[in-house]
């Protein structure tokens, strides 16, 4: 899974190259998995900019900005704090478009209504913000894996689709 993680990024990478297009990341499942294959790329410094592993809910409100209320009205894993996230990321670190990742990657955490597996990615650019849900199964890894692999593959259908 990992070395089609970075087959991924290398092709996003050179889209957000001859774009020139820069990308930012606000991770909590992933942990700071994201980052990490984005930056496997030789390179990458021309269109990474950063990210913040805001794993607490106190990192996602001093550090990225999302509003207490969010967190307390739809949790940590909910569409509005994927968007909030994905916002404040490319805002403070002056992106082009924001990445962000919030679930529950397990074994533990999970509920009836917020399951195991359950994630929350946000995509913000200038024109507009999006969040999608995604119900992954697996081990913690392979949740971690499969949310990578989806923002990826997700961005590089975004930034094709709009040639």
């Amino acid at each position: 899974m990992q070395q089609e993680l970075f087959e991924l990024s290398t092709q996003l990478g050179k889209i957000l190259s001859s774009k020139h297009l820069t990308v930012s990341s606000a991770e909590s499942c992933t942990g700071g998995l994201l980052g990490h294959v984005l930056t496997g790329v030789s390179g990458s410094s021309e269109y990474y900019l950063g990210g913040i592993i805001a794993y607490s809910n106190q990192v996602k409100e001093s550090l990225l900005g999302v509003r207490p209320e969010t967190l307390a009205e739809y949790g940590a894993v909910s569409e509005q704090t994927a968007r909030e996230m994905a916002s404040c990321v490319r805002e403070k670190l002056g992106a082009d478009i924001g990445l962000a990742t919030t679930g529950i990657a397990g074994p533990t955490g999970g509920t009836a209504i917020k399951p195991v597996g359950l994630v929350w990615i946000g995509i913000s650019t200038n024109a507009k913000i999006e969040a999608f849900e995604c119900q992954f199964k697996g081990e913690r890894e392979e949740v971690k894996n499969s949310t990578v692999n989806k923002v990826l593959r997700h961005l590089i259908d975004l930034i094709s689709k709009n040639e």
